[in-house]
């Protein structure tokens, strides 16, 4: 663990305010395209499975780039990598502008996806200057950041009407050139690149900060991540086309409405950090895998029409979510994978404390990879089957088997740890031991059970 000597708390409120004001430029930034991507559409008359592309590009570039980026913030120090890594992608926002075909839009929407690799920089940044007992509020506070989808979803569509979207994204190029330079002028080095500078130690090599990435555990970890932020990333993006198409809203509407998701999706990052250093990351996990696949039950039930042969002839009735109840719906999704979006973190940190890039930056490709494929998926659904809510039957599934993954990988590790309860096939709800026969004729003594009166129950 790395020492923080030295380290003040208003050390640790700069490191975390201004990591957290920068990713969440960054992130409005990463999901432009989800707003100015329906007018883009419209021009040049793309498909739905091409849209989903041109979404889910800038994704594929953030997701990959975060495992180089994690290592380099571990060589050279996120006060350096941060900045740089903005200023390159507010260029490609820039020349995004000048773009007018679809092949370009592509290659563009690639440089534009670097503003996706600033949260693993943040992360592995923003750790070191905590320590653990901290690092689980301190890195939900910072991945809050994710805020920025809603800053778009809410602020892009009015710049979209009133500048058009070239105009949107020069002034999203603009603010995020500002926030590099500030960044860099008010921020300080983190302590262990200060320490290293100090004793004159070299960074660790690149293949000894990947050597952890050959353990199952951290591929499990980014299976999770690849629900609780590429879904999020993925129905940022396909929002507001859903209710576009499916409920006939208009763009500014659909983006208030997306960005209703987005919000609770982001902000309560910070009290997912809060409940995984106070009850554990693996309870947060369960809560969020559970309420999500009863959410995700009800979007995806496409409206329907039924008709039943009744006593005095056949009855119709239709069935389907309400504009209101799907709202509410996306609310709650929200909501809880932003607590599991802190849970996974929370683990990283602690087994892997000085590997927070390397790690981190895979979890982080990974998770960001569903941000990629999903809206592809998405589309591709679309196309083939016609109906609205498939995507979210895709998302379903997803939830599903992690959920059923997680619990068989936990139950195993409980069985290795406490080998005994391998053996209790009856007694599901551990009591210590079952309960006595009670007498059947007064005086008579109680026969016994072999769990009370042989071997110990004791736990």
């Amino acid at each position: 663990m790395h020492t923080l000597d030295g380290v003040t708390r208003t050390d640790q409120a700069r490191a975390l305010g201004l990591s957290t004001f920068a990713f969440t430029t960054c992130f409005a930034v990463w999901t432009i395209f989800s707003i100015i991507g329906v007018k883009i559409k419209g021009e040049l008359g793309l498909t739905d499975t091409q849209f989903g592309l041109l979404v889910a590009t800038p994704i594929l570039t953030g997701s990959i780039s975060r495992i180089f980026l994690g290592i380099w913030t571990e060589q050279f120090g996120g006060r350096i990598i941060f900045p740089l890594q903005m200023l390159i992608t507010a260029v490609a926002v820039w020349l995004l502008t000048s773009v007018h075909s679809y092949p370009i839009f592509l290659l563009a929407a690639l440089g534009l996806g670097l503003a996706g690799g600033s949260f693993i920089v943040g992360v592995a940044y923003v750790s070191r200057w905590f320590e653990k007992e901290r690092q689980g509020t301190a890195l939900g506070i910072f991945g809050a950041g994710n805020v920025g989808a809603a800053v778009t979803n809410f602020a892009a569509p009015f710049l979209v009407v009133a500048l058009g979207w070239q105009g949107t994204a020069r002034i999203y190029a603009i603010v995020l050139a500002i926030v590099a330079v500030l960044f860099f002028l008010l921020s300080k080095s983190d302590p262990v690149y200060q320490e290293r500078k100090r004793t004159g130690e070299g960074p660790v090599s690149t293949s000894a900060q990947l050597a952890p990435l050959k353990n199952i555990q951290v591929w499990r970890f980014s299976i999770y991540y690849f629900f609780v932020f590429g879904g999020f990333v993925a129905l940022a993006s396909f929002l507001p086309r859903y209710y576009v198409g499916a409920y006939g809203l208009e763009l500014t509407t659909a983006g208030v409405f997306a960005g209703l998701y987005s919000l609770p999706g982001s902000i309560f990052r910070a009290l997912g950090g809060w409940m995984s250093d106070k009850w554990g990351a693996r309870a947060v996990m369960y809560l969020t895998f559970i309420v999500s696949l009863v959410c995700l039950f009800f979007m995806s039930y496409p409206t329907t029409a039924y008709t039943v042969s009744g006593i005095d002839g056949p009855i119709s009735f239709n069935f389907g979510v309400s504009l209101t109840m799907f709202v509410a719906l996306t609310v709650v999704l929200g909501f809880v994978m932003s607590l599991g979006k802190a849970a996974v973190y929370k683990h990283i940190p602690v087994y892997y404390p000085h590997h927070v890039g390397a790690v981190g930056g895979l979890v982080g490709m990974i998770g960001g990879l569903g941000g990629f494929f999903l809206p592809v998926a998405f589309g591709m659904l679309l196309d083939a089957t016609g109906v609205w809510t498939t995507p979210f039957m895709l998302l379903f599934a997803i939830v599903a088997i992690s959920t059923v993954w997680m619990h068989v990988v936990i139950r195993k590790m409980e069985h290795r740890r406490h080998p005994d309860l391998a053996d209790e096939i009856y007694l599901s709800d551990l009591p210590e031991h079952p309960l006595d026969a009670p007498a059947s004729v007064a005086g008579t003594k109680p026969a016994t059970t072999g769990a009370a009166t042989g071997r110990s129950t004791a736990r």
